[in-house]
């Protein structure tokens, strides 16, 4: 098999750790990295020694022509920089969302079809084996579903820093609430049919038309409905800053996150985003007395992946699809699904009207 060189575009938290997922699989030649201020990123010298590194975009497609670009930058670049790596003959892997509006998600996404070339989208919790048996246990629980999800972020420093650059054109019900609408369409399998939002600006760092809080309400047509929730900042609670359960005729499953020893997990920790430690299954049936039939299940998942280890799973799965081994065009159809939905969020949280869908 060819192996394929790969350029990565910017060297945040996400870019580094997919650079290192590209450096490491084999298959990969990690040929370049593409970040502002390359000059001054000393923190790269030793880990990507002799890798030639560009200001923009342009210039290392035209020098290195690579095989495939990781696009890692912020959501606002995406889709402009995904354009141009299909368009110079690449394949793209791109951090999720894949753009800053959904008229640009799919003018991506046509690109991509126009060339014949990959698109992967990083929708990390489709490759992480705890959150994929979250969702195949939801789906035996019976109809309609209820389903609880949120993640907040109480984060200051460089975090916050991240995140007040992460809100100059995405706010935090889009931008994380794109994993969390995927996984509610998967589990329920049903056309999503209205949404309702609500959002707080609660702080004058961010732009007067911007929020740094969050709250959906979606419905199916098969009669389930889920809310997420997402805010960022210092002024985060870090009480229940973790919910992730679904709730069925026939019970419930829930995510159990916590630190090593039982401590509270942090939420500006980037593992605790995705580490569950165990999954609880409660089952509804009640027996001839009225008590519950069986007892909750524990099912420990504490050898799970890590973030780096999934971003690796990630670039494993987008090598597959370079190869032509796993076909993404469900892949396709379900990232620009749950872009709409938060897209409609985001319109409803700022006209105070339910957004059908």
């Amino acid at each position: 098999m060819k192996r394929q060189r790969v350029l990565v575009v910017g060297l945040g938290t996400m870019g580094l750790s997919h650079a290192r997922a590209c450096k490491a699989i084999d298959g990969f030649d990690l040929v370049g990295l593409c970040t502002r201020n390359a000059a001054a990123r000393h923190d790269l010298d030793q880990e990507f020694a002799g890798l030639p590194r560009y200001e923009t975009l342009t210039e290392a497609l035209d020098v290195l022509k690579p095989d495939a670009v990781a696009v890692c930058a912020y959501t606002e670049h995406h889709a402009p920089m995904a354009i141009e790596a299909l368009e110079a003959g690449a394949h793209v892997f791109c951090e999720k969302p894949l753009a800053d509006t959904l008229k640009a998600a799919e003018s991506v996404v046509a690109a991509a079809r126009a060339v014949n070339k990959v698109l992967l989208v990083g929708y990390i919790l489709r490759v992480h084996p705890s959150w994929t048996r979250f969702v195949e246990i939801g789906r035996t629980l019976g109809k309609p579903l209820v389903m609880r999800m949120n993640l907040n972020q109480q984060s200051s420093g460089s975090f916050w820093g991240v995140h007040k650059a992460l809100m100059r054109s995405t706010s935090p019900i889009v931008d994380c609430g794109v994993h969390y609408v995927d996984v509610m369409c998967q589990v329920t399998r049903a056309q999503p049919i209205a949404v309702h939002a609500v959002g707080a600006r609660l702080t004058d760092e961010i732009a007067p038309t911007m929020v740094n809080y969050g709250h959906l309400h979606l419905a199916f047509d098969d009669g389930s409905v889920g809310w997420y929730e997402a805010g960022w900042g210092p002024m985060m609670s870090e009480t229940a800053f973790f919910v992730k359960d679904m709730i069925g005729p026939k019970g419930c499953v829930s995510i159990v996150a916590k630190e090593e020893g039982g401590a509270a997990a942090k939420s500006a920790d980037h593992d605790t985003h995705t580490k569950t430690n165990a999954l609880r299954i409660h089952h509804a049936a009640l027996n001839a007395d009225g008590a519950f039939a069986h007892p909750d299940e524990i099912l420990s998942t504490e050898d799970e992946p890590g973030h780096q280890d999934l971003c690796e799973r990630e670039q494993r799965l987008f090598l597959k699809a370079i190869r032509g081994e796993i076909d993404l065009k469900d892949h396709l159809k379900d990232a620009i699904n749950s872009l709409r939905i938060v897209f409609a969020a985001d319109e409803s949280m700022r006209t105070g009207e339910v957004v059908r869908l």
